[in-house]
């Protein structure tokens, strides 16, 4: 694998973004400092190449986007309801950036963030440092991410420690879309989602605490389906009215093994996805409007979709769910592989 680097530009406070170009065995994965954000994945197919990423043209862009497009996420992906969980005898109050919940971290979430980069042997490693109650959380928290490419896959390794107990969820929000990112809706890929559930949430997108057995429901992707259909057929209080935006249940504890979880197919193409983590977040980017992509495209409505790698939502206020708390001084690590074909 080969890594170069070039500027890309310039926040709004001055700082630096550059952006590092990871390239193996004819695919090649442009990753940005602002936000730790994939900006593009261009993969071979058939006597040509194809960009499969949604992302932007300029620093600018990211910033004055709410999409999270690309963007690593944390402290904890996807949703704390009522922005507000008890930890050790303690109450701690978070961002409540979406109505009265703290979606993917808060305000300032990493996908807000510069990180710190540096080149390895064998991959890009981003670090950045969290401060304690820094958007809420507690603890003084160290955080790394790597990127690298092997046998046509794109792996994303999370690392964390933290000197206080703290909830923890680190995901990327890649909008993928197989046809090219500048082709349109998604709504013809075939996807198969290996799960016999998911968590079914409330008005406010807040778990239930339930478990909803996937079998005859438009929920049910064990075998491949077109999404499109699986959205025409989505019960409409279940749904939301608008499309996938699901945590799926891949496994009830966190697991050291990668494990396939879904796989996504368009026009030739493949991608598989294998993670350790216990749950995946399917979105079928719902709420995308008329964004200014990259290369002059425009981003609309299901112009990507997400498969999200987290721990189940809202975790921290469900102590049945998976465990989402790092221990003080021990380390946090899963590992996610998009692979190719």
């Amino acid at each position: 694998m080969t890594i170069d680097k070039n500027i890309f530009g310039y926040t709004k406070n001055g700082e630096e973004v550059d952006c590092y170009k990871l390239a193996d065995d004819g695919i090649t994965v442009e990753v940005l400092t602002y936000g730790g954000a994939v900006r593009s994945i261009v993969v071979p197919v058939g006597d040509g190449v194809r960009d499969v990423a949604l992302g932007f043209d300029s620093v600018a862009d990211y910033e004055g986007h709410s999409s999270y497009i690309g963007a690593l996420i944390g402290r904890v992906g996807n949703r704390i309801g009522n922005a507000r969980f008890s930890l050790g005898g303690k109450s701690f109050s978070v961002d409540a950036n979406e109505g009265p919940n703290c979606l993917h971290g808060g305000f300032q979430g990493f996908d807000r963030r510069v990180w710190n980069a540096r080149e390895l042997k064998d991959c890009l490693a981003l670090s950045l440092n969290s401060a304690d109650l820094e958007c809420g959380f507690p603890g003084n928290m160290a955080v790394e991410v790597r990127y690298s490419l092997k046998d046509g896959a794109l792996i994303i390794e999370y690392i964390a420690e933290c000197d206080e107990d703290t909830p923890i969820s680190l995901t990327n929000h890649c909008y993928f879309n197989l046809g090219g990112h500048d082709s349109g809706n998604i709504e013809n890929h075939r996807i198969q989602i290996f799960a016999q559930a998911i968590t079914p949430v409330d008005e406010r997108l807040i778990p239930t605490g339930e478990l909803l057995d996937v079998t005859s429901t438009p929920f049910d992707l064990r075998e491949p389906k077109t999404i499109g259909s699986g959205i025409a057929a989505l019960h409409p209080q279940l749904a939301l009215g608008s499309g996938y935006d699901h945590n799926y249940v891949l496994s009830k504890l966190p697991h050291q093994d990668l494990a396939l979880s879904a796989i996504l197919e368009y026009d030739g193409l493949k991608m598989t996805c294998h993670t350790t983590q216990p749950g995946l977040q399917f979105y079928s980017g719902n709420h995308l409007t008329e964004l200014k992509g990259k290369d002059g495209a425009t981003y609309s409505k299901r112009s990507g979709l997400c498969l999200e790698t987290q721990s189940w939502p809202d975790a921290i206020n469900h102590p049945e769910f998976p465990n989402s708390i790092l221990r003080k001084n021990e380390t946090y690590r899963h590992t996610t592989e998009y692979k190719f074909s």
